[in-house]
Order: C-alpha cells, then structure tokens, then sequence
C-alpha cells in the first residue's frame, strides 16, 4: 500500500512538472504554464530589471535581485506608466494594452518556447511593441506568442518604460548619469532585455547566438535605435522595422531641445529638482505630461546611447550591420490626418521647398485637383513616416535587406467603418494572430496569415524569409528597387516607388 502510494505521487509529481513547467534563470527558478494542447510552454512577467521606482525612477536598469524559491510567472505584469488605455479609431481592444494593471513596476518580458531542452537552440524572436513611444504594452492581444512558437522559434515580448518615465531628458538627469546624457531609457530597458536574453535564453531551449529582433510603428523606431546603437552591439543578430524608423525624424530631437523639454515639465510640475520630481506619485507626473506646452517625450540624439546624427552614422556603415526586413503598410499615411489644402497651396509648399526642382517634384507628386492633393499628401506621409526610414535602412545595410508592402485590407466588421489596410493592420497577420482578432476571416486571409507569418520565422532562422512554398521574395537594393507587394496576390515587385525614393533621398 505504502509502495502504491508512493508511486501515485511521484506519477503526480511528473504530471504537475509537464502541467506547469519550471525553469533555472540566473536570478533564480520560475514557473511557468503550458497551453491547452501541451505543445508551448509560456513564462509570463519574469522580471529583467529592478523595479525603476523611487531613486531607480530615470535611471539606467539596474540588476535583478536573485530570489529564493520558485516566482510564479503565469501572467502578465504591469504595463507601463501611460493614460488610460482605450480603443480609438480603427484600433479595437484587440490592438490596445488591457486596461490595467498600470504601474513604473512594468519591467518584465514574457516567453514562449516548444523546447523542451537546452540543447534545441532554437532561433529567439524578440517582439518590441508601438504606441508612439508614450504607451503600449506586451499584453496586447495580437502580440501572443504561442502561434509562432509552434513554427520552430522562442518568442519573446518585453516592456520598456515610455512617455515621460521613458524618454524626459533634463540637465540635472545628463549629469547626474556619468555619460553627460540623459532620456532613451525606454531604449536602455530594451538593451536590457537584451541582455536577459543573452544569459538567460538557453535555459528555455533558445539559441543566444540566434536573436531577432523585431517591431511596429514605435517598435519599428526601437528596432532602428538599437541597430545604431553601440551599446546593443553583439545582442541581436537580425532585425525586422515594421512601419516606421527614426529617420522619419519624428519624436527625435537633439539633447539641448530634449533637456530644454525636461526643464519645461519640470516647471510645470512646481519643482525645483530631479528629486523633488522623483517623490511625486507615477499618476501625478503622467497627468502633468499630457500638457501640451510640454509635447511628447521621445527618442534623444545624446551622443551615448544613440549617436548625435544619425544619417551620418548610418552613410558611414557605423551601425549595428545585420540582415534586415523592412517594409509598410499602404494606410500607414493616413492615420496620422492632415489639413485640406489647395492645388495652388500644394504647388507654392513645392517651389518653396525644392525652388528649381519643383518641377521635379511635381512630376513625380502631382495632384491637379483637391482630392488629388489630398491623395498624393497621404502618399507623402506614408513615405516620410515609414517609406524612406525602410529604403534608407536597407540601401545603408551592408547586409541582405528586403523590403514589403502590406495593402491587404481585412473584412468588414458588421457596424464598423472600413478603414482599409490601416497601421497595425499587418501584425496580426504577420504574428499568426488572426484568431485574436475579431473580424469573419476568409480563407484568402488565412492563406496571407500563412505565406507571411512563415516569412518572418524564415528571416528568424536563417536571415531569408524563402522558403518552400511560398512566394519569391528578392532582396533589396536602389538600383532594383524590388519590394514585395502583398494585397490579394502576393508578389515582388521591381521599381515600384523607384523614383520617389530616388528624389526624396537626394533631398533628405
């Protein structure tokens, strides 16, 4: 009976093992879940730095304190101090952090793994979320791993302080910090992520020596500053901008104009120094931040973690050199709005811009009506913001680069307008997430879902998204100007923005 008994719990013992996994990290043993058809384990809200509360609050990370026993990792941590997160546009709830927890408490990364040993090494894709570099969060829907676990990668999601915890930069900050610069903590978290990887990946089957890194919109901005940061050099090994990059020069500025910023909130918090604005409550400073006369806090040219000009960097092939894929989606130009202007308005902006080349230009942009300006207008968005940070990253890459452009508009949802192939709109599709995503899928979705979620894994492995069975994507370069065009066929196509590109860049 004794025997019996004993056997009973050593098989319970067993079973609880494979139910709720358990792994070694440095800094100490986690558990974790396994997923309803016992193919993925997933590790949810494992810390990768210390709390960046009360003197931690705009500081470099700082270390993990080890802990005893066994940390339960079974669900999401905080996101990141921002407002209330809300659905708005065409950005349903699926698309949107949960509304809460909120908290600075928020540096945690998350994973999903198939290996069940160290020694499957399996290629690591690192997921870095958008959200203009002011909110967002891992726990979004459409950023789940498991779906892309089960096509051969460990999928990981991090946090990284945003806003004014992420981004403020502010004299006293720059130097106090030893490096005489100050903001782009936000990029510092994700460096450290980075790190956790490095010591950490193996114990769940993953390959250190095999990491991409990869994201949208402010995502696709932090993908960019670690590709030209020194600081992330030898962390990552291929890396994919989805939608954006920091040579839009969007919430980018240099280090006087962001401390000046920094010295701006501070007045308006009614404190005189870093300290006495480290003692007021998270809520209080998110609230100050949304002052307009203060404007949103984003990324720093400060000479340390990013360099001072970064076109520059980029033409002198100084940058972190690595396979990349790169590309947009077709609404990425309309999401952000624009002013109704005239034909006459439209061609003045040109003569004033380009004077002799306004010529030029309006051949390549013309527009000989009101909607026409309004058209070519978005289509100049679309370029600024995410067009040419793709043509300008791959044409600087000594690597194989590849570009796409996603204009695949998703079904209807009953009740709901049509906003077309939006900003956004691709990462379900790319991340196999469709079923996080409540519209009445077709099967042409399906088949895209497929043909480019594989390519994504395919760039992870090898550093080319071909593969068997799916269409011929060719590389990148300014003479072919080839990019894959994903609408309702998927197909590469040769020259399609050949001369835009070509004009805009020889007036960047």
């Amino acid at each position: 009976m004794k025997n019996n008994l004993l056997l009973v719990l050593f098989c319970f013992s067993i079973f609880a093992k494979a139910q709720n996994p358990i792994v070694g990290t440095v800094n100490g043993k986690i558990q974790g879940k396994v997923t309803s058809d016992k193919t993925v384990h997933v590790f949810k809200g494992i810390p990768f730095a210390a709390p960046p509360i009360g003197n931690l609050r705009w500081k470099a990370p700082e270390p993990v304190q080890n802990w005893k026993g066994i940390k339960q990792c079974t669900s999401f941590s905080a996101s990141p101090m921002q407002n209330k997160p809300q659905p708005f546009f065409c950005w349903t709830e699926e698309f949107i952090a949960q509304p809460g927890p909120i908290n600075e408490d928020c540096l945690y990364l998350n994973v999903w793994t198939t290996a069940k040993a160290k020694s499957k090494k399996q290629p690591v894709f690192l997921w870095i979320y958008g959200g203009g570099l002011n909110s967002g969060s891992a726990n979004c829907a459409i950023y789940d791993g498991e779906e892309m676990a089960k096509k051969g990668v460990i999928f990981v999601s991090i946090n990284y302080r945003v806003g004014v915890f992420g981004f403020m930069a502010h004299p006293e900050l720059s130097k106090e910090s030893g490096h005489d610069a100050s903001g782009n903590y936000g990029f510092l978290d994700q460096i450290a992520a980075l790190k956790w990887v490095q010591k950490n990946i193996a114990f769940f089957g993953g390959d250190p020596n095999n990491v991409t890194i990869a994201g949208q919109s402010a995502g696709a901005f932090s993908v960019t500053a670690l590709i030209a940061s020194p600081l992330a050099k030898g962390l990552f090994h291929k890396a994919i901008a989805q939608s954006g990059g920091l040579f839009s020069n969007m919430l980018s500025q240099n280090l006087e104009k962001s401390e000046q910023q920094g010295v701006v909130f501070m007045k308006k918090a009614k404190t005189n120094s870093i300290a006495e604005l480290r003692k007021k409550t998270a809520e209080k400073l998110q609230s100050l931040s949304n002052n307009p006369e203060v404007g949103s806090f984003g990324t720093t040219m400060d000479g340390y973690v990013l360099p001072v000009n970064l076109l520059e960097y980029f033409k002198k092939g100084l940058h972190n050199q690595t396979p990349i894929l790169t590309g947009w989606v077709t609404g990425d130009g309309s999401f952000m709005g624009d002013a109704t202007m005239t034909v006459e308005e439209y061609k003045k902006v040109a003569q004033t811009k380009y004077g002799d080349k306004a010529d030029v230009y309006l051949s390549i942009f013309p527009a000989a009506t009101t909607d026409e300006v309004k058209t070519v207008k978005q289509k100049l968005t679309l370029l600024g913001f995410a067009g040419m940070p793709a043509h300008l990253l791959a044409s600087f890459n000594s690597k194989a680069s590849y570009v796409y452009q996603f204009g695949h508009v998703a079904p209807d949802k009953p009740n709901f307008p049509n906003y077309g192939a939006f900003h956004t709109s691709e990462v379900p599709y790319v991340l196999h997430n469709l079923h996080t995503w409540n519209r009445p899928w077709q099967p042409l979705d399906k088949e895209i879902e497929t043909v480019f979620s594989s390519y994504w894994v395919n760039f992870a492995k090898t550093g080319n998204p071909n593969g068997n069975n799916l269409p011929e994507w060719k590389s990148y370069n300014k003479q072919s100007g080839t990019i894959l065009v994903v609408d309702d066929k998927i197909e590469s196509k040769s020259e399609l923005l050949k001369k835009e590109f070509d004009f805009l860049e020889t007036n960047y």
